[in-house]
């Protein structure tokens, strides 16, 4: 796990979670919504996951992205 520098920006702070070994290979990566807000922003960071092809949800204060283009089920 790579370490945050003291500041980050944006910019990086969106290049270090899609450079992530999970995106790579087509997983999920998972992030608070208050850390996204605080370091990239939410309107930034929904423009980022769908211009990649992927897809996100959010659930008790969590947001799962997956890394891949199929479909997205809630089965229950």
């Amino acid at each position: 796990m790579q370490m945050l520098p003291a500041v980050i920006t944006p910019d990086r702070w969106i290049i270090q979670l899609l450079s992530a070994r999970a995106v790579a290979e087509g997983g999920i990566v998972r992030r608070s919504v208050a850390d996204v807000e605080r370091l990239v922003g939410r309107q930034r960071f929904l423009h980022e996951v769908p211009r990649r092809g992927f897809r996100a949800i959010e659930n008790a204060g969590q947001i799962v992205v997956f890394c891949n283009s199929d479909d997205v089920r809630i089965l229950l």
